[in-house]
């Protein structure tokens, strides 16, 4: 019969050349069993306890890589630079708390305003909100304004879940003092 079309001719068969074997070394496998041969080297290398700060980084970057980020959490992970930086910090120098001096000068002025019995505004200073548990409370309640996020060793991912976020700034605090 002639070969179909567009097959493959038959290849001829290879003939197996013997290996010539010395009698007095017999080839025997090993036991790797009790008391046998020692088992071949293994790559221990995912086995190794890594230190904790190389554990929660790796975590960390797989946990990126898996979740989808909303936007309020993905604005805090570009920063500001350095420049607008300190534009920001000098700002918010004029929204600093009050000391307990300042506070007690204005009560005393508020006080005596009333002894006077003139009409006082109760009316509290704008002042930065700060602390983890504060800002959280304020979220919750919301009647929190923008967001600032100072990075420090706290992650944004725990700091910020609101859409109301404002910016990221990097943690100068050895240059500022």
């Amino acid at each position: 019969q002639a070969p179909k079309r567009g097959g493959k001719a038959p290849v001829p068969a290879k003939k197996k050349t013997e290996k010539v074997t010395n009698p007095l070394f017999e080839k025997r496998p090993k036991q790797f069993g009790i008391g046998g041969a020692l088992p071949p080297k293994k790559d221990l290398h995912r086995f190794v306890k890594w230190p904790k700060v190389v554990r929660i980084q790796r975590q960390r970057r797989i946990l990126k890589q898996r979740l989808k980020v909303p936007p309020a959490l993905h604005q805090f992970t570009r920063t500001l630079d350095k420049n607008l930086a300190t534009n920001l910090f000098k700002m918010l120098l004029k929204y600093r708390p009050e000391d307990k001096v300042a506070k007690k000068e204005r009560l005393l002025k508020r006080a005596q305003a009333e002894a006077e019995g003139k009409t006082v505004e109760a009316k509290k200073p704008i002042v930065v909100k700060y602390g983890l548990n504060h800002v959280t409370y304020l979220i919750e309640q919301e009647n929190g304004g923008p967001l600032l996020h100072c990075q420090g060793k706290i992650s944004p991912w725990i700091d910020c879940s609101q859409e109301d976020c404002f910016c990221s700034v990097p943690d100068h605090s050895e240059e500022r003092g």
